[in-house]
């Protein structure tokens, strides 16, 4: 960890087996719903230049972070979702100019992974989760 930033432990505990597994399952659910639809965006954002990190904020608050892409129940779904990419992280320091390189080190194959930012209940921190293959 670069600093001991709170981001990094957000981070490396996103996806470790603690994570309330329920929370887990709840967001996988949800994501099968939406994923072509943020699979497009990612691909979108990458190629129009924005970033080649994409994240999707996942909520089930109101936050003003990103662009609402899909509200929920838009889809059945249950969360809302937002597109962003790092730079609006890093300018809203949510994660740390010394936090960039560790980010993008760990940031996973966008066209494999969705990287989402989730903030539901007591939890928030990045979660990759893979598309679903076709």
């Amino acid at each position: 960890m670069i600093n001991n930033s709170n981001e990094n432990s957000l981070m490396d505990d996103a996806n470790s087996p603690e994570l309330n597994r329920k929370l887990m399952g709840n967001i996988s659910q949800d994501f099968i719903k939406v994923a072509d639809q943020l699979k497009e965006a990612s691909y979108q954002i990458r190629k129009r230049g924005f970033s080649e990190h994409p994240i999707f904020a996942v909520t089930n608050n109101e936050v003003e972070l990103g662009a609402l892409l899909i509200d929920s129940q838009e889809l059945s779904n249950v969360f809302s979702y937002r597109a962003s990419f790092m730079q609006e992280f890093v300018d809203r320091k949510l994660i740390g100019e010394e936090s960039v390189p560790l980010f993008t080190e760990n940031f996973k194959n966008p066209d494999e992974y969705c990287c989402l930012f989730a903030l539901i209940g007591e939890f928030s921190g990045f979660v990759f989760v893979p598309y679903p293959e076709d």
